[in-house]
């Protein structure tokens, strides 16, 4: 199984960047998926979880009404839309697949299936 990162990059405060996150070697269609992002010298946080067929998302309270998840099974793709980005949004983004565990259990998981490398993401001020 491959899960691959991309699209992370510089921009400033209040811009936007789209990530992308392509699995193979998986039945997309069956997998929740969800983002999760940590910074320098801090814990890992879940950003936002989607289930299988993507009928339930959930996102952190500090991501609500600015990112957007979505999933493309069709194409094996997970997005997230991050729009009035913010310093404090700068992190390495991880991208991970789960088989059995809800969007609600993915957000908060502490075992997942499966991680992509991460993409790196960093707001300026």
């Amino acid at each position: 199984v491959q899960v691959v990162e991309s699209g992370g990059g510089l921009v400033q405060a209040g811009g936007s960047l789209r990530l992308s996150c392509t699995a193979s070697g998986l039945t997309f269609g069956d997998y929740a998926m969800g983002w999760f992002r940590q910074a320098p010298g801090k814990d890992r946080e879940g950003v936002a979880a989607i289930n299988s067929d993507g009928s339930t998302i959930r996102y952190a309270d500090s991501v609500k009404g600015r990112f957007t998840i979505s999933k493309d099974n069709a194409k094996n793709t997970l997005y997230l839309q991050m729009n009035s980005l913010k310093p404090e949004d700068t992190a390495m983004y991880y991208c991970a697949a789960d088989l059995g565990q809800s969007s609600e259990e993915l957000l908060t998981a502490i075992s997942i299936d499966y991680w992509g490398k991460g993409t790196l993401v960093t707001i300026s001020s």
